[in-house]
């Protein structure tokens, strides 16, 4: 090629470049901005979304995650965008670092996913979330409207079964489980909810991913070959700049 098809080539990737890490920053800076407003206002927001909330929140603080991986895209975005803009090998440099930091973080929890699942569904998820249903469950508005939109939604019981319910406000108050328990039969007891016998939703969560295998590995090799695709333009930029 000659040197102004080179020159043209570099500054197309360039361009290409910024307005990919832009749209990186501003999608980062959107999901930080919900984020904070879950937290600052957790109530406000699911009267908005109530109806679409995810069986996700169950089982993580949804508005620090959105926090965490806001901050993230804004890192990365801001990185990537300024180094292409002002053509610094630095900036540039520590863009690929985190984008292939992230990259080996994907790739380590997914085989930790698939070795483990079933470790984490009886240690850790159990371990976290059954007494937060138990302590808050009937007591904390926020923690019963999230619990009840998934459960009716999915059709499930508890993050296991209708037990992890036992001994919570709701239960103490009646000696009743939640409806959905029971295929919302009233009113749902101990001897009804056994019989009912209504999965967890964990179970269900995961059945439902086994049977969205295909769009959920697609979606992760898409995210996968970006990731790649960025990391080597990143590389392609800092090295032709060794030629300006």
């Amino acid at each position: 090629l000659s040197p102004g098809a080179k020159m043209g080539c570099f500054t197309f990737i360039k361009v290409m470049m910024i307005l990919f890490n832009l749209a990186i920053f501003l999608g980062g800076a959107t999901l930080l901005g919900v984020g904070i407003w879950v937290t600052v206002d957790g109530q406000s927001f699911l009267d908005i979304f109530g109806a679409l909330s995810s069986s996700v929140l169950q089982f993580m603080n949804v508005s620090y995650f959105l926090i965490v991986i806001g901050s993230i895209l804004l890192v990365i975005g801001f990185l990537g965008c300024c180094g292409a803009q002002k053509e610094s090998k630095c900036l540039l440099m520590m863009f690929f670092t985190v984008v292939l930091i992230i990259f080996i973080a994907e790739i380590a929890a997914a085989v930790v996913a698939l070795v483990y699942t079933g470790l984490v569904s009886e240690t850790l998820l159990t371990a976290l979330v059954t007494p937060i249903l138990r302590e808050k469950y009937g007591a904390d508005t926020t923690v019963s409207q999230i619990w009840n939109t998934t459960m009716t939604e999915v059709h499930c019981c508890g993050l296991n079964n209708y037990t992890d319910f036992t001994g919570s406000p709701f239960y103490e108050k009646d000696k009743t489980y939640p409806g959905p328990c029971c295929k919302n039969v009233e009113p749902c007891d101990d001897a009804l909810a056994a019989k009912s016998q209504v999965p967890g939703c964990f179970d269900q969560i995961l059945e439902e991913i086994k049977t969205n295998a295909g769009v959920v590995g697609g979606v992760a090799a898409g995210i996968a070959a970006l990731e790649i695709a960025a990391m080597a333009v990143s590389m392609y930029l800092y090295c032709k700049l060794d030629e300006k």
